[in-house]
């Protein structure tokens, strides 16, 4: 599975983004798709995942009602929109993919097996 994240950017504290993680390979439809973020000097904080139907989502704590992680499959793409947007947001966002086997979403980061290359996004007080 290929994955590519889009949609940082600088914003300022309150507003909204919406990143993408463009998909490709064989049944991506399968793989629980996560977002997780690493700050500087910060370890990587998973921030949330849904599994491969869209059915189930699992968010952090710091994500819950401010983000909401979807999936569109006939497009091989998954998204998280970011309302209300913290200086404490700030970080790489990486999407990831991970076919579990004992759970519905995958919430520890280490347990991803592929991963695409960073969105920054950066949010100014």
């Amino acid at each position: 599975v290929q994955l590519q994240a889009s949609g940082g950017g600088l914003v300022q504290a309150g507003a909204s983004l919406k990143l993408s993680c463009a998909a490709s390979g064989r049944t991506v439809s399968k793989y629980v798709i996560g977002w997780i973020r690493q700050a500087p000097g910060k370890e990587r904080e998973f921030v949330a995942g849904i599994s491969g139907s869209g059915e189930s989502t699992f968010y952090a704590d710091s994500a819950k009602g401010r983000f909401t992680i979807t999936r569109d499959n006939a497009k091989n793409t998954v998204y998280l929109q970011m309302n209300s947007l913290k200086p404490d947001d700030t970080a790489t966002y990486y999407c990831a993919a991970d076919l579990p086997q004992y759970v519905v979403v995958t919430t520890t980061p280490s347990m991803y097996d592929y991963w695409g290359q960073g969105t920054q996004v950066t949010v100014s007080s």
